[in-house]
Order: structure tokens, then sequence, then C-alpha cells
């Protein structure tokens, strides 16, 4: 298993480019299984994640071509769902929590599945609940074999309906779209989830003839048509990875422009940022952040702490939270991190609090950060990275920090940033990656 070796305390400067979107990607590769004309995906970032994907949908029969070093061409003429039934598949898609997005396509276009538990981070629950009571709601008939941990599905018969969803999912709702593109009648959604990578699918699915409206709204209205077209798409900048590198600027003190950031995409992070007291310019489609010696804390009117908090969108995604719990820990003021969404994901502060950080544990959803003001610098130790996101939170907290640390388990960073190390190392981070 490899090991990041980070020697920190050191400025950065430079351009960096943000990858593709992951979470936007798992749902676009999973929709070019509605066609059997050829679809061409450009930005596709080269993670984990996204590679075990396309993997899994070329065991399926699609033909897949790589036509640039983020370009692929699927064409699933000839999909064969009884891979669907093989030892491989129960292998491959228990190991990516991303897999249960080819269920939507594969009800949608064929009529059944068959799935098992999929994996993933361990962040707490994150139930599956929405994606199966929508699919039962078309029309949908689920089994549950406990002594093979299967889902055998029956969708031969689906049907457009009214449904209100119980939670604001977004790969939920995604699977619940791809699935209702081909049924029969006309399917709405109430309370849908709306982020900018659910509206890019929307945007996808009508280019190739679904009838999808209310698009960027909690209310989706989608006419079931026959069958869908190819087409051309580009998936956004990845918006976690933007919120990552714009904390990694203000953690380690540096001059950083990240280019083509769809601003316009991006909602209320750059903001949430600017309330830690983060400094930063719109240059055309650029996010520029100037090298900060101190940044300080906002607090509320009336003088109450600052609170963040993660909500479905355009709240602020859960995903960042991470990100501005550790900046937090370097800013003068305090600030109540609030992690609703997840009942686990704040679990890696302890690691935080061994480097040096003045972090309180309230409870599993809640950490009340007291900032260092700089009078402390963090100090390198050695630790894990537990998932994605709490894995690059940690890496910028040793890049930040004296001395030297090392990251294991960065298999879970790997799953989400591309070459993350290489890509520091072009900013001027001591950055090692060991076998």
């Amino acid at each position: 298993m490899s090991i990041f070796k980070i020697k920190g305390g050191k400025k950065l400067k430079g351009e960096i480019i943000p990858q593709g979107a992951k979470n936007e990607a798992l749902q676009i590769l999973s929709a070019t299984l509605l066609s059997a004309e050829p679809i061409t995906i450009h930005n596709v970032p080269n993670i984990v994640d996204v590679n075990k994907l396309i993997e899994l949908i070329g065991d399926l029969g699609s033909k897949v071509e790589k036509l640039g070093p983020e370009s692929y061409r699927f064409t699933a003429s000839n999909v064969d769902i009884n891979f669907l039934e093989t030892d491989t598949y129960r292998k491959k898609a228990a190991a990516l929590r991303g897999s249960v997005m080819l269920l939507g396509p594969i009800l949608a276009r064929f009529g059944k599945a068959t799935m098992p538990k999929p994996g993933g981070d361990k962040i707490g629950r994150r139930r599956l609940d929405t994606h199966f009571l929508g699919f039962q709601k078309l029309g949908a008939k689920f089994n549950f074999d406990s002594e093979e941990h299967l889902f055998h599905i029956d969708a031969s018969e689906l049907k457009g309906c009214y449904m209100l969803l119980d939670e604001a999912s977004v790969t939920g709702t995604a699977n619940i779209v791809m699935a209702a593109v081909l049924a029969k009648g006309t399917t709405t959604i109430y309370y849908a989830a709306c982020e900018p990578y659910l509206q890019q699918l929307c945007l996808m699915l009508n280019r190739m003839g679904a009838k999808i409206s209310g698009i960027g709204s909690n209310l989706l209205t989608i006419e079931g048509v026959a069958k869908l077209g190819g087409t051309d798409h580009t998936l956004l900048p990845d918006m976690i990875e933007i919120g990552s590198f714009i904390g990694l600027a203000a953690m380690t003190q540096s001059e950083i422009t990240i280019k083509n950031c769809r601003i316009d995409m991006l909602g209320i992070i750059p903001e949430i940022f600017k309330r830690l007291g983060i400094k930063m310019e719109f240059r055309g489609d650029d996010i520029y952040i100037p090298s900060q010696e101190r940044y300080e804390l906002e607090t509320f009117i009336d003088g109450s702490i600052l609170t963040v908090s993660d909500a479905p969108w355009p709240g602020f995604t859960p995903d960042l939270i991470s990100i501005v719990l550790v900046v937090a820990t370097q800013a003068k003021g305090s600030v109540l991190i609030h992690q609703k969404m997840f009942e686990s994901r704040l679990f890696f502060v302890d690691k935080l609090i061994d480097m040096g950080a003045q972090i309180i544990l309230c409870d599993p959803h809640r950490a009340n950060v007291i900032g260092l003001d700089r009078k402390q610098q963090l100090k390198g130790i050695k630790m894990s990275s537990p998932d994605i996101r709490a894995g690059v939170a940690l890496l910028i907290a040793a890049l930040s920090a004296s001395g030297t640390s090392e990251i294991s388990n960065i298999d879970q960073i790997d799953r989400g940033y591309q070459n993350i190390d290489q890509r520091l190392k072009a900013l001027g981070a001591d950055i090692e990656r060991i076998a």
C-alpha cells in the first residue's frame, strides 16, 4: 500500500487546472448505457473510481474507445446483461459504490438487473432507499437474496408516475431520472436534487432525445420516449478540487491561480471560503488566491460564532466540510463545523489534534474549531487516510505543517484526485509517493 511522505511548511506558487468532476462522471458514464448510438465524453478524470466504472461498462459489452487522455467514446450496442450474474461483476460492483448508477440505465433499457450491495467510503450510513423506492414507484419489483447478498430487480413494465422523494439524493435523483426517460408516460419528481452535475446529466439526456423540464429546480418532469440517440458531452471541472485548492492556498500561505473553474456553477462555495477570511479574485473563469499571512473568520451579524454546515444544493456541499475544518485550524477566531448529512466524516479530527490543532469534537456531526492564528504551526505526524475527502484535508494539513508527515492508505485519495502528488509538485510541494 502506497504512502505519501510530505515535508511541510513550504509556500507554493503557480497555476493548477482542476480535473473533470468525479461525481458528474459517475452519472454521465452510466448514462451511456441508455443508447445504442455512440456517445463521446470529454474531460474524464483519470481516477480510480471512474476507471473502475469504465471497466465495468466495458465488461457489460459496451465498446469503449479512448480517444485521448481525457476523452472516451462509448457505444453500447451489444450490451450483455448476463454479465450481471457473474462473480466478476459482483466482485467489481461491490467494491465500487458508483456501480449503483448503472441500475437506472440498465433497468430502463433492458428491463431487469442484478446488483450486490455496493461499497465506497466508510463515512456513515449512505442509504440506497431513495434509488430503490423511486424504481419501485416506476413499477420495478425487488427481491433481495440474503444468502447471495444480491438484489434481483424486474423492471419489465416501467411507467411514469408522481413521486415525492424522501431526501434530495443526488445519485438517487440521477438514477431515477435515467430510469424514467425510457418509461411509458410522464414522471414527476418532487424534492429532486438540483446540483450542477445533475443539471449536466439532464441537459445531456435532452440532447440524446429525452424530454426533461424543470432542470435546475427541485421539481423535474420527464416525458418518456421510446429510444435515445448519441451525443457529445464535456464534464464540468470538479468543484471539490477547486474548493480543496482554495483551502490549500490559504493553509500554506501560497499564491495560486486555479484555472478554468466554471465559476458560474460553483454556487455558494467561494462565498463560504470568503467567510473564513480567504481573499480571492475572479479573473475571467480563473480564481486567483494571493498569498495571505493571516486570515480571520467572520462572525454573524449579532456577533455569534460562525457556523458552517452542509446542505443539499444550493447549500454548501458536504464534500468540502473537511477542507473548511482544516482551513479553520489556522484562522483567527472560532467556527462550529456542522456535518449534517453524514455522521462519521468528522472522526478524522483526532489526527489534526495530534498535529496540534485545537478542536473539540462535540458529537459525530459537530466540531468546534479554535483557530491558532498562525501562533503555532501544525506539526508533521504519521496518519492514515480514512476516506477521499478527509484524506485530502489531511494532505493539506501536512503541506502546511512543520516537519515531515506520512499519510498511508492513499488509495482512498487516488479514488477521487487525479495525480495529486504530481500536480502539487508542480506548485513546489515536497511530496513523495512511496510504494
